[in-house]
């Protein structure tokens, strides 16, 4: 199935990430932006509506066969798990109730949590904050894959199995790369998510459950709202290591395509990040963008410049002080 990738190793740079002088010349520019920031009323009965939904679709689902349980969980319910992980998200940004209510937040991203099936929010949390911290940094992004990611992975066939198991990948990488102590809301977000699986499994079974938990699976694997995960950060064009998607399924995920102005602005809510593109316009149109995560899988799959290694990884201070 085609030729192996090409590259051998990750773009290494000892430069800053970008986002943050940018941030710098369109707050310069364009000071009305600062208006943007602060906490989305709306996002917390988006979520709510959603979790219920799950439920809903919990009970309906009990006396279904396997093989529909499958096909709704891939073809309904994990694009609804999928885009609660993205409220997980945007809500780790603390964007439902502000910075002053930050536990409220946390929370918050717990009940988002109830119908992934398995305790994700905490984590996330901990792990995302060092991502817009130190983008691409050595032992301290674990969003960037490993070195056995990169080399092993390496053709379209390896490529489609490594895309199947990303989610796997995502739990476990930050356990080798960085690991950090369990927090004491780590652990209330397990208490809470493996309760709530108890009671769903005791009162319709074991198929609910099992539909919540594959639907995560399989749409954060090879699923076209999965693209989000390679057109994020994956080198498309030398130089850059940051790209916005600006197509359609923006709108069930939370505008987390907009994510060079996320990462030059995390305090702006996803709702009002297409304002941000608006607003600094020059900034944005002349950078390189997707326009769809099925054609960014494809390309990821097929196209030998690209595959794990693909990532910008740079040498910072905290990094070398540390190992």
């Amino acid at each position: 199935m085609g030729n192996r990738v090409v590259r051998g190793d990750f773009e290494w740079v000892y430069t800053d990430q970008p986002h943050t002088q940018r941030r710098k010349e369109i707050l310069a520019k364009y000071p009305v932006i600062k208006s943007l920031m602060g906490p989305d009323p709306v996002i917390k009965w988006i979520v709510t509506g959603m979790v219920l939904t799950q439920l809903v679709a919990c009970f309906l689902v009990k006396d279904l066969s396997w093989k529909w349980i499958f096909f709704w969980a891939y073809a309904f319910g994990g694009c609804i798990n999928h885009s609660l992980t993205l409220a997980i998200h945007d809500i780790s940004h603390n964007v439902a109730f502000g910075n002053k209510q930050a536990k409220w937040n946390r929370w918050f991203a717990m009940f988002a949590n109830l119908p992934v099936g398995v305790p994700y929010s905490a984590s996330f949390k901990k792990y995302h904050i060092d991502h817009h911290r130190y983008l691409g940094g050595h032992s301290l992004d674990v969003d960037i894959p490993t070195d056995f990611e990169g080399w092993f992975f390496c053709t379209p066939f390896r490529k489609v199995i490594w895309l199947f198991i990303q989610p796997l990948l995502y739990a476990l990488r930050p356990l080798y790369v960085n690991p950090k102590p369990i927090t004491q809301m780590e652990i209330f977000n397990a208490v809470v998510q493996f309760s709530v699986d108890i009671v769903i499994f005791s009162l319709w079974g074991l198929k609910p459950v099992v539909y919540l938990v594959a639907g995560s699976l399989l749409c954060m694997g090879v699923h076209p709202i999965s693209g989000h995960f390679i057109s994020e950060h994956y080198m498309f064009l030398k130089g850059y290591e940051t790209y916005s998607y600006y197509g359609p399924l923006n709108w069930i995920t939370f505008n987390v395509g907009y994510h060079m102005e996320h990462h030059d602005f995390p305090s702006i809510p996803g709702s009002r990040l297409p304002m941000v593109k608006k607003i600094a316009a020059e900034y944005y149109d002349t950078l390189p963008h997707h326009q769809s995560w099925i054609q960014v899988l494809w390309s990821f799959i097929f196209d030998e410049t690209i595959g794990p290694y693909a990532r910008v990884k740079r040498i910072c201070k905290v990094a070398s002080e540390n190992h």
